[in-house]
């Protein structure tokens, strides 16, 4: 009952709360704050411009990914390049590239049940964005397990101050999905309006 009761009370004033079945058990969508609203927006306006014209679709917040009977998922930006799972109930089988957000409520499930549940199905690439350490870790899935590809960061400048030249100059702002060849990504347009 008490589960119930905090379902109505997350759902207030948001319309229907969104709920993930993970591994067979359902969970509540923590509400996305502005941060997690803007990293899903602004790598849909990257993606979009590129993909216009192109079989792959970029999709971002309230879309469910149904990968199994007990896998029914709410990822904040995905990436589909195969137009026969995308239906109008959402998309059924594994998108290419999925991206999750963390928040404190959902930080344990990203990072371990998705995660494996992502390599299970055959997600081609896996990003976890920490907005409060304006991080992106990319993860490959080769040969059916999520390798770590690289960590993109972006430093305060105090933190920049306190490194070696060499440590300076091996930070990296841009990187290409593994997708697209002709394709890059730059960290900083991700978290352009977070704080």
């Amino acid at each position: 009952m008490a589960n119930l009761a905090r379902e109505i009370i997350d759902g207030v004033g948001y319309g229907e709360p969104k709920k993930e079945l993970i591994d067979g058990i359902w969970y509540m969508a923590p509400r996305p704050d502005f941060g997690h609203f803007s990293i899903g927006r602004n790598l849909f306006r990257n993606f979009d411009r590129h993909l216009r014209g192109k079989k792959c679709q970029a999709f971002f917040e309230g879309l469910e990914v149904h990968l199994s009977k007990d896998d029914i998922y709410i990822p904040d930006f995905m990436v589909v390049c195969n137009p026969d799972i995308i239906k109008q109930r959402g998309i059924f089988g594994a998108p290419d590239l999925v991206v999750e957000v963390l928040s404190p409520r959902s930080s344990k499930r990203d990072k371990i049940l998705k995660f494996n549940a992502y390599e299970k199905h055959g997600v081609k690439e896996y990003w976890i964005v920490d907005t409060k350490n304006k991080s992106i870790e990319v993860y490959l899935l080769k040969d059916g397990k999520f390798k770590a590809d690289n960590m993109y960061i972006i430093y305060t400048e105090s933190e920049i101050e306190e490194m070696t030249d060499e440590e300076k100059a091996a930070i990296e702002y841009k990187f290409k999905a593994s997708l697209f060849d002709d394709f890059t990504i730059d960290i900083r347009e991700v978290f352009e309006d977070i704080e």
